[in-house]
């Protein structure tokens, strides 16, 4: 589920980074990526009420992006469309558009093309990744993992998968307490983000609330003392770095 064999190919982000956000950032995918997001300062956006932690991004408003988002109450963000597809997973609150409301634990997929007037009542935050769809990918998706059946996985893990194309996977993983993995190896690479418990492997303790992407490649041999709920995404770094 993570990392390089190779602790000196490895950013771990302090948490006095003040990231310039409107600089390319994090964009070199042959590197592993660990940043608790708990830790990272809130910064401005077009709309003066949604503010934005930028994990990774290739330019100021455009092009591949993923950040972790958050809406005041009854903050609204102007109408646009998604030239490359938008995946968002409500984090907390509820997010809603035009064509609907989503409560925290909402997977969405916006394909290319589409467009909407986001906002929030209440107010919420998501993770949001803009720009990383591959071409014909163009399913719509809103799913309420709340509402949705865990399916048996390897050991005592469950899964949730979210969504399937070609060799990318998208999914939710629960481990019971005390749940070791078997190593391997991940081709494509693996972006995880730690919704709740920690995840640990040889390299470290990652609590709730940590983003990590490692490369085409990596291995780990991962496993948890507590509970834990992640969300997976496996093998599309490899088509980011051939971008």
């Amino acid at each position: 589920m993570c990392l390089l064999p190779m602790k000196n190919n490895e950013i771990t982000m302090p948490k006095t980074m003040q990231t310039a956000q409107y600089e390319m950032h994090n964009m070199n995918f042959q590197q592993r990526i660990v940043i608790n997001t708990n830790e990272l300062p809130w910064l401005e956006s077009p709309s003066p009420h949604v503010l934005r932690k930028p994990l990774e991004r290739e330019a100021a408003e455009s092009g591949h992006t993923t950040s972790i988002v958050t809406y005041k109450p009854n903050a609204h963000f102007a109408p646009h469309v998604h030239p490359h597809g938008e995946e968002i997973l409500v984090l907390e609150g509820t997010f809603s558009d035009e064509h609907g409301d989503y409560p925290a634990g909402t997977y969405i997929r916006n394909p290319p093309g589409s467009a909407h007037q986001p906002y929030s009542k209440d107010g919420c935050v998501i993770l949001v990744k803009l720009n990383q769809f591959l071409p014909n990918d163009n399913q719509q998706l809103a799913i309420n993992t709340h509402q949705t059946q865990w399916l048996q996985g390897i050991g005592g893990l469950q899964v949730m998968p979210l969504h399937d194309f070609e060799h990318q996977h998208t999914a939710l993983v629960k481990w019971p307490a005390g749940e070791r993995f078997q190593p391997h190896r991940h081709f494509g690479g693996e972006e995880i983000y730690v919704i709740s418990g920690e995840f640990i492997d040889e390299h470290g303790r990652y609590p709730a609330g940590t983003w990590l992407r490692s490369p085409h490649q990596s291995e780990h041999n991962p496993y948890v003392e507590q509970e834990t709920i992640i969300w997976v995404k496996t093998g599309h770094l490899f088509d980011s770095q051939r971008q």
